[in-house]
This record gives C-alpha cells, sequence and structure tokens, in this order.
C-alpha cells in the first residue's frame, strides 16, 4: 500500500508562495520590528463576519492597562464566551491584526469573544503575558452578569503562543479553585520547548514556521526573564493534568510544533479529560489565521466550532 506523503494543499502551497516572495528571508534575518510590522500592516479581508456589536474595554493589570475587545456575534442578553489569546510567539500580534480570526470565532461559535491584548516580550518579559491572561479570564468570570456571559460556559482558546496561554490559564483555573471553565481550545499551540520533537525535525523549514523562527522567538520572549521556563510558563512540563477542562485540540499536519500538540492531546486523554485531537492534513503552522485563503482553515474552525457549541449546550461538571 502506498504510504502518504504530507505535502501542502494546493492552496496553501500557493499562500506559501506568495508569502516567501514578500518575505524570502526567516524571522531572524527580518528582525522582530519588521515581522512585527508586517503583521500589523497586513489588510484585513474586505468582507470579515458582522457583529450585533463590538466594545473595547480596559481593565488594571499589573503593567497598567489592559486591552479586551469584545466581540458579540448576536444581541442576546447572555451568551457563552470564549476567551481568546492571540498567536505570534509572545513577542507579536494584537487585537487589530487578529481581529479577523476573532470576529470568526464569534460567528462560527455563536459566543461572545473577549480578544485579550496581551503586553508583549521581550517589553514585558514572562511571566507577563500569563498573568494578563489569567487577570482577563478571572474579570469575564467575575462580571460575567455584566458582561451578557453565562458564567458556567466560559471557555478558553488560542492559537500558537495563545494556545500555550489558554492551557496555562486552564491549569491555573484548576490549582486555584476557578473559575470553572467548560473547555479550553488549544490551536497548534507551543504547549512544549523540545526541539527534538520527530515534527520539529522532520519539517526544520515549513512555511509558516521554521525551527530557526521557534528558536528566535524563544530566545526574545526570554530577553530579561531571570531564570529558566518552569511548569508556569510550559504546559507540558506540568506532571499532573488530571481534573482540568475539557479541551479540543486542532493542528496542521506539516506544522514543526505538532508532536507538542499531540503528546498534551494523549497525555490529557490518559488523565482523565475528555479531549478531541484532530491533525489537519496539507497544512502547516498557522493555517486557522489564513482561513479566508485556505479552505482547510474554515473547515476545521468549522469542526472545533461545532464542538464547542455542542459543549456549550450540554455543559458537565469537571
Amino acid at each position: 500500500m502506498p504510504r502518504h506523503v504530507p505535502a501542502l494543499d494546493p492552496d496553501a502551497a500557493a499562500l506559501a508562495e506568495q508569502r516567501r516572495a514578500q518575505r524570502p528571508g526567516g524571522m531572524r534575518s527580518v528582525g522582530l520590528e519588521a515581522v512585527r510590522a508586517g503583521l500589523e500592516s497586513m489588510p484585513h479581508p474586505a468582507e470579515m463576519p458582522k457583529m450585533a456589536s463590538v466594545e473595547d474595554h480596559d481593565i488594571n493589570c499589573d503593567h497598567g492597562r489592559l486591552p479586551i475587545r469584545v466581540y458579540s456575534p448576536t444581541s442576546d442578553a447572555q451568551l457563552p464566551a470564549v476567551v481568546y489569546f492571540h498567536g505570534g510567539g509572545m513577542v507579536m500580534g494584537t487585537n487589530h491584526s487578529f481581529e479577523p480570526f476573532a470576529r470568526n470565532i464569534a460567528e462560527y461559535t455563536g459566543h461572545r469573544v473577549f480578544a485579550v491584548g496581551y503586553h508583549l516580550a521581550p517589553e514585558h518579559p514572562p511571566p507577563g503575558q500569563i498573568e494578563d491572561a489569567w487577570r482577563a479570564t478571572e474579570w469575564v468570570a467575575r462580571q460575567a452578569d455584566d458582561l451578557g456571559v453565562l458564567p458556567d460556559r466560559i471557555s478558553v482558546a488560542g492559537d500558537s503562543a495563545g494556545g500555550t496561554l489558554a492551557a496555562l490559564v486552564a491549569l491555573r483555573a484548576r490549582d486555584r479553585g476557578g473559575p470553572r471553565l467548560l473547555c479550553q481550545v488549544l490551536m497548534y499551540g507551543g504547549l512544549d520547548r523540545d526541539l527534538a520533537a520527530g515534527s520539529v525535525l522532520k519539517f526544520p523549514d515549513s512555511v509558516g514556521l521554521t525551527r530557526d523562527d521557534i528558536v528566535y522567538l524563544h530566545g526574545l520572549a526570554r530577553a530579561g526573564a531571570p531564570d529558566s521556563p518552569g511548569e508556569d510558563e510550559i504546559p507540558a512540563y506540568t506532571a499532573d493534568l488530571r481534573g482540568l477542562p475539557s479541551a479540543i485540540v486542532a493542528v496542521g499536519e506539516l506544522d514543526p510544533l505538532r508532536d507538542w500538540s499531540e503528546r498534551y492531546a494523549a497525555r490529557l486523554r490518559d488523565a482523565g479529560v475528555q479531549t478531541t485531537l484532530t491533525r489537519y492534513p496539507g497544512v502547516a503552522h498557522g493555517f486557522l489565521m489564513q482561513m479566508n485563503h485556505l479552505a482547510r482553515g474554515r473547515l476545521a474552525l468549522a469542526e472545533i466550532a461545532g464542538i464547542l457549541r455542542a459543549k456549550a449546550a450540554h455543559p458537565l461538571p469537571w
């Protein structure tokens, strides 16, 4: 029987060629400021999902004000909620650059989405990012009635570095006695630091994220942080995963971080956590953020949203 050979979907391959022409070098050669500027200057799609309302809030955090943008897909008085943390290796990305994806999450899930503009490294070293994520989640849970949120239907979600934050918030919520979360949605999260993982070795020059990009971003994110990362920054370093909220884990077949997500999902399952894991063939890191160009990305979000809608319709205790 012929063996499957991983390859990009045609639309993903075309997008990859376009991106290579726009930025032929890796992140290290381009530099952080240029990479940040390129991300922020990417035009939003002409047709983004329309919301019943979009509101901006600022809450207090350890380094000043923490911006949170709220996307409400309907005018219902109360909705399930997703506290969303964007990707970007902890060093780039804002509520502006990830607005199309946040709107799509709200549209597909029917949830009220709280997009968290956490402070970035290296200007704000770790654990500033998880502290921001935790503060935002606590705020949504504490103000649920005023924010139009069903308090027993709050989930956390994130892509890439945001997936790391979502997993860490779920761990904190368990260890600190709440808030009680419905689900953790981990989309190709940076859940580990194992550069010897099979997928890192197999796809060192993958589109969207290379092995050198991973090393470069980790170095930037750790700049100014006094100690090496521990379990309060790396979910995979946590020994006991029992008692966590249910998980939806999604990863691309050609993503060098693939094994990090799949190994974490297996550990969640073995710890008795209801876990859904899907590996999407033909796509690489960041494919969900590119869903306006990638058919597989649209399918993936539809499937993730369908599962989350089912969980919100039939909430279970941990």
